[in-house]
């Protein structure tokens, strides 16, 4: 249990989710949470000790690594193996106990990371990576192991996606294939041992990420949240916001994003926070839709803001090569755009409907915040400094791991007993599971690709849909990352989407670092866009409201999310980099100037606040029909990067402001003569 300081007024007189429905509701829009509780005492003992060694494992090999194959091999099964202990086969199963055939399923698991290390020198020196009759038995096993596992741990979508894509090289060669996805004809030991003897099926760059970045990333949010590092968010989120107008739902947006980069979890962060700052909106007079929506959008967007990004970062800087501080620069002002975009949609709610904020008096303040729990945000900067100072990334997390400890003892609150540790690393290695499933099963994906020609005929079908028009490109590679995206995981779907969508910009010369930045982008907005909008049913499920029309809600309230990819990939100094005369493939970027970066990110802030009031009807006073059509095409227009456009967009929105606002000076003029 995470230590729990008093809570303030406001959330003893808030009706929140107790554990047992949070995590009741959970498992309802979260399959990862579907796991078993053992009653077993030896059997659960049994579990925590795996999972707390392959913690220690993992902090081990930051140092002393083993090869790359055998290192990534025994990620995954290990990994595999604990989720046949922890979760069921299915829903209803019995759940207190492990089933005999998943102890089987357990050895088994093990035992493909055995066989590759006790053949390994054979392997890679005598059979040069050309498999026999053994090795494609032990890939097949692995390969059926892993996805089973990631069924029970994500659902069907990306087991059946994987099998589709497994399927390809069985029949490409046929006569009846068209002529672009035809290739040669290939045997079992082709794709198995693509799959299960090289770096570029199973255990791919994707796994690489897990087990080198990712685990680590997961297991500093392990720590942090046993130090009380979400309450102090929250906390901190109520006694900046709280008592503004519409507070709780700026709470919301705040703490969310906040959290939202450090777990990566958008739909656990959704229930997490959202148990209390989704009853704390409808209080004050949100509708249920809305509040559900608004921590929906929240808790995505914290998976595009830095310095974290939800570990998505650290594989980006893997697969394009680069540097991790570049990525987590470049993100930083389209993530403020995203989240000022979210908090004045929800400010202008506030105005149009006139809900206030929670009283002062009923909230914490900020220096008691502060001085109970801010010295965690310690080793987050401490996590900055080393990463600024290109400390390698792994060495990196597990120094940040060490400060958690020692900063949160600095504190009787927040201080972490040995069991407290110890049951930090044993959630860490539980949390991981989901992504390291879901990186294994990409894998298969990424094989394919390596192995075939599918990869070339997807870029090139974008980009025959794109007929030669960057733009039309642009929009056709969105609607793919979405549905990529759909039902996953952030990470492997910014995997898939990187594998499948962003070349297609290639031939257009976008630089691999703007590519991937906004197939990223849309891969997450995926989980609040219907019909597959996991986040805003989970918060409709807390919030009471409709699942859909949350699903809706919160897509408004993310409109600007759409339109920003758009805007950096036509004006790259909004990710602050100068691409002119910078290669496609380029892995370093200078810096923008100055005035370009000051110009795009002024017009974009005001071009957004502009959206938000267009949106939602309302700045100093409602807007009729006509003026929200005028202000939506002026903010538009200064989204798009061009200096014409700037400029008619700054008349046409300052005027639609000035016009609003002694508008309302008129009706609170009249309001006072009536009086």
């Amino acid at each position: 249990m995470t230590k729990q300081a008093n809570r303030p007024p406001v959330l003893e007189e808030t009706e929140v989710l107790t554990e047992e429905q949070q995590a009741e509701l959970l498992e309802k829009f979260d399959t990862e949470s579907k796991v078993r509780k053992l009653t077993g005492k030896k059997v659960a003992i049994f579990v925590s000790v795996i999972a707390v060694f392959y913690s220690l494992f993992h902090l081990y090999i930051t140092f002393y690594p083993m090869p790359a194959l055998q290192q990534r091999a025994v990620h995954v099964a290990v990994g595999i193996a604990l989720i046949y202990l922890i979760y069921p086969t299915y829903s209803k199963q019995n759940r207190s106990k492990v089933a005999v055939y998943d102890w089987l399923l357990f050895i088994l698991s093990l035992a493909t990371a055995g066989y590759l290390i006790k053949e390994y020198t054979a392997i890679v020196t005598t059979r040069g990576g050309i498999p026999n009759t053994m090795d494609i038995v032990m890939a097949i096993l692995t390969v059926v192991l892993i996805l089973e596992a990631a069924r029970r741990v994500t659902g069907w979508i990306l087991p059946v996606l994987a099998l589709i894509f497994l399927s390809y090289p069985f029949f490409s060669h046929m006569s009846w294939v068209p002529t672009k996805m035809a290739t040669r004809p290939y045997d079992l030991g082709d794709i198995f041992g693509q799959m299960y003897l090289k770096t570029e099926g199973l255990y791919s760059t994707a796994i690489g990420a897990s087990v080198s970045f990712i685990f680590l990333f997961i297991l500093f949010g392990a720590f942090l949240a046993k130090s009380g590092m979400g309450q102090f968010f929250n906390d901190l989120a109520l006694a900046l916001a709280g008592h503004k107008q519409g507070g709780p739902a700026k709470v919301a947006v705040i703490s969310s994003g906040f959290m939202g980069s450090i777990n990566g979890a958008a739909v656990a962060n959704v229930v997490g926070t959202g148990a209390f700052t989704i009853p704390m909106m409808k209080r004050v007079g949100y509708s249920k839709n809305f509040a559900g929506a608004v921590e929906a959008s929240a808790s995505i967007g914290g998976q595009i803001l830095p310095p974290i990004m939800g570990a998505s970062a650290f594989i980006m800087a893997e697969t394009t090569g680069v540097k991790y501080g570049t990525i987590a620069l470049a993100a930083l002002i389209p993530a403020v755009l995203y989240f000022l975009a979210v908090i004045m949609q929800v400010h202008f709610r506030a105005g149009k409907e006139n809900l206030k904020g929670i009283p002062k008096p009923d909230l914490p303040r900020v220096k008691e915040v502060m001085k109970e729990r801010g010295h965690l945000l310690i080793p987050i900067v401490y996590l900055i400094f080393l990463l600024y100072r290109n400390v390698p990334i792994g060495h990196a997390a597990f120094y940040t791991i060490v400060a958690t400890v020692i900063v949160a003892a600095l504190r009787k609150t927040t201080r972490m007993s040995i069991k407290d540790i110890v049951a930090a690393l044993d959630s860490g290695a539980r949390q991981s599971l989901s992504v390291m499933v879901a990186c294994a099963v990409v894998g298969v994906i990424i094989g394919v690709v390596s192995l075939t020609s599918f990869g070339n005929v997807m870029t090139s079908s974008i980009a025959s849909l794109g007929a030669g028009s960057l733009l039309l490109t642009l929009f056709f590679t969105m609607l793919a990352s979405m549905i990529l995206g759909m039902g996953l995981p952030s990470i492997p779907a910014y995997i898939i989407t990187a594998t499948m969508a962003a070349p297609a910009l290639a031939a257009f010369d976008v630089p691999i670092l703007v590519a991937h930045m906004f197939v990223f982008y849309f891969g997450i907005f995926a989980n609040i866009t219907p019909p597959v909008a996991l986040a805003a049913f989970a918060g409709a499920g807390i919030s009471g409201g409709d699942p859909m029309r949350t699903g809706f809600t919160a897509l408004k309230l993310s409109a600007a999310g759409f339109l920003i990819p758009y805007m950096f990939v036509y004006n790259p100094a909004m990710l602050m980099i100068d691409t002119t005369g910078v290669a496609m493939n380029a892995r370093e970027f200078p810096v923008a100037a100055t005035m370009d970066i000051a110009i795009i990110t002024i017009t974009a802030i005001i071009g957004v606040i502009g959206l938000s009031a267009a949106i939602e009807g309302y700045f100093k006073t409602n807007l009729n029909s006509l003026w929200r059509i005028v202000l939506a095409a002026g903010a538009l227009m200064m989204i798009i990067p061009e200096t014409i456009t700037d400029i008619v967009g700054i008349i046409i929105v300052g005027a639609m402001f000035a016009l609003n606002y002694m508008k309302n000076k008129k009706e609170e003029s009249a309001s006072l003569q009536t009086k």
